[in-house]
């Protein structure tokens, strides 16, 4: 299988850089990247996909890797951009998933692109900061913490916190990453971080940032304003996923998201972090949304 790179015109004549892999005529199955995050796919989705007749299509966020900046964007623009990506590839229905901050816009395209999306996921998705009876910080580890915390105070906080963190994503090596993300992992997330995944995080994480920190700004000012659509609203089949043991994105998040969807199906995880839940359970993800395709 070779990956296959191209870019597409998004709104207002925004470059998106997108990334195909698995099977090239399988069901298309578009993917939101964390934060960070790149177009790069993990080795391990690829082969399921591959496996199971998937397309699996991926693209930086703006402001992201080889994507234009949309400096101020809400969640719920990122409709408008997959929308744009599924006309560009000939693409009338898809399905959708997001994991960690890739999450609130896989759920927006559930929301917003109505019968264009057949189904959607969600793995270690953030909730909406705003959120009536969420603590949204309590559980998180200290740099995560921080960082949110510097979002609500806006750019000027924010900004000189990533250019300061950035070099531990950049310059480390696979044996440093686990230390340098040491607040944030729990022990299925130091496993998977110590069995390979490591340097496929490193790779992901340096495409998306490198040249850059925008796109990582404007996601978590995104997560901290008001998302542009309300979850509630989502009625297309939805699966979420959640482990018990994230110290990134706490288990509360899932238990308030999957009180406000109707029709949720909710998967909770007891012996999943947020790294290895997202490695571990993409087959059980893939095989949910092609059975809805």
């Amino acid at each position: 299988m070779t990956p296959r790179e191209h870019t597409v015109e998004g709104p207002g004549g925004r470059v998106l850089s997108v990334r195909e892999d698995g099977d090239p005529n399988g069901v298309p199955l578009i993917a939101h990247h964390g934060t960070p995050g790149s177009r790069l796919l993990y080795r391990r989705w690829v082969d399921d996909a591959a496996e199971r007749g998937i397309r699996l299509i991926a693209y930086d966020r703006p402001g992201y890797g080889g994507s234009d900046r949309h400096a101020g964007r809400a969640v719920a623009d990122v409709a408008a951009d997959v929308a744009a990506i599924a006309d560009a590839l000939g693409l009338d229905r898809i399905l959708t998933q997001g994991r960690s901050g890739g999450g609130p816009h896989a759920l927006a395209c559930a929301a917003l692109l109505g019968d264009r999306v057949a189904a959607a996921a969600t793995l270690a998705s953030v909730a909406p900061y705003d959120a009536a009876g969420l603590d949204f910080l309590a559980g998180m580890g200290e740099d995560n913490v921080e960082e949110l915390g510097a979002a609500v105070d806006g750019a000027e906080a924010l900004t000189p916190w990533l250019e300061a963190v950035a070099p531990r994503l950049l310059e480390a090596d696979p044996d440093e990453l686990a230390e340098g993300l040491k607040s944030l992992l729990s022990p299925p997330d130091v496993a998977v971080i110590n069995d390979g995944l490591a340097a496929e995080l490193i790779a992901v994480t340096g495409e998306g940032i490198r040249a850059t920190r925008d796109g990582w700004l404007d996601d978590d000012l995104a997560f901290v304003k008001a998302w542009g659509f309300e979850v509630g609203s989502i009625s297309v089949p939805l699966q979420l996923w959640q482990g018990r043991q994230d110290l990134m994105v706490p288990a509360a998040h899932g238990e308030w998201l999957a009180e406000q969807i109707p029709g949720v199906d909710v998967r909770f995880s007891d012996d999943d972090g947020h790294l290895s839940l997202e490695h571990v359970r993409i087959g059980d993800v893939h095989a949910w949304l092609l059975e809805r395709f």
